[in-house]
């Protein structure tokens, strides 16, 4: 009888510190710690957030492994994003990660916490059939990859400066909603006139697939600026301001994913990355795809934001592969998507 292949994945890049264990494919366990910290300062500090993976990492794993009802010895190896990420919030789970499994003698596999947003989509069935166009949203991020089959990625397009959550947080942060702002705007816009205020659509019509949001965030400011508002803002007049913000950066995404999709002639679309939670976003990519007869893949919202399982997930299929990485792996605050 074959022995069953349990990995233990850790995420610890940003924010959230968090440790999964999948079993033959099937998530088993998916622990989170938010840090609610940030929110006194308007965005992450680092420090803060290192410090809290400490305290976290430790009780984080224990809870993953007795709420999968896997001890430790049982484990086939452990996964750990390396990047990209925050320095000292990827050090403290790449070296968990990589001391634990060095105590186990069992093999530690490094995972792009890029990557681990696309195969969120993994995680629960239906799963995409390759090739697929996956489009990745997230406060540090905003990338079209065409995954053309495990592990082949080609990046079609990035965002030149703001990625799409920056851009809903610095907003939010304008309007006086603190932080995280994307998650407010959301909620709020859901009662606004999304046709009231005619906010830009930066590159909306460019030839390629790069984004670039920094102009609407610019706009909003100047709408501000030019309307003499200034928080707290009356309530009206806040639900069209979040609602047409909102639509600027949605007609963008749909824009530039279908016209990849039609060149590429890709029926099969995901979502994934933090935003991907955004109802909004949601809702107009499922009508469009329902429009073009296209296939749609969108974790469910405890898997869009960051999270072990979906770390879990890449290093399940890794060590299917064959993939392991050496005791040595560091820690990239900028690593690039590639290919395995």
């Amino acid at each position: 009888m074959n022995k069953s292949i349990t990995i233990l994945g850790i995420e610890s890049s940003c924010d959230e510190t968090s440790a999964s264990i999948i079993c033959d494919g099937k998530i088993l366990s998916n622990i989170v710690s938010s840090q609610k910290v940030h929110s006194l300062y308007g965005g992450v500090v680092p420090e803060l957030a290192s410090r809290a993976h400490q305290k976290n990492i430790l009780p984080i794993v224990q809870m993953a492994l007795d709420d999968a009802k896997i001890e430790k010895n049982n484990l086939t190896a452990i996964s750990a994003a390396i990047g990209p990420g925050l320095m000292g919030s990827l050090l403290v789970g790449l070296n968990f990660a990589k001391s634990f499994a060095y105590a186990l003698g069992i093999p530690f596999i490094s995972v792009n916490h890029m990557e681990a947003h696309i195969y969120s989509n993994f995680i629960d069935e239906p799963v995409p059939e390759f090739p697929f166009l996956n489009l990745t949203i997230s406060g540090g991020h905003t990338q079209l990859v065409l995954m053309k089959k495990d592990f082949e990625y080609e990046i079609l397009g990035e965002t030149i400066d703001d990625a799409t959550g920056e851009a809903f947080d610095k907003v939010a942060k304008m309007l006086g909603l603190g932080y995280p702002g994307g998650p407010m705007i959301d909620k709020i816009a859901k009662n606004g006139n999304e046709e009231k205020i005619k906010f830009p659509r930066p590159m909306i019509d460019t030839d390629d697939y790069k984004f670039s949001f920094s102009g609407v965030k610019t706009s909003v400011l100047y709408f501000l600026r030019d309307n003499k508002i200034i928080p707290p803002i009356e309530e009206n007049l806040l639900k069209d301001i979040c609602a047409s913000f909102q639509k600027s950066i949605v007609d963008v995404l749909i824009a530039k994913t279908f016209k990849a999709a039609e060149k590429y002639q890709i029926k099969n679309i995901a979502i994934a990355g933090g935003v991907s939670a955004n109802s909004r976003i949601r809702n107009q990519f499922k009508i469009e795809c329902e429009k073009r007869n296209y296939k749609l893949f969108i974790p469910q919202i405890s898997y869009c934001t960051d999270n072990a399982a979906m770390i879990s997930v890449v290093g399940y299929r890794k060590y299917l592969s064959g993939f392991t990485s050496a005791l040595t792996s560091t820690a990239h605050p900028y690593l690039e998507l590639s290919n395995l």
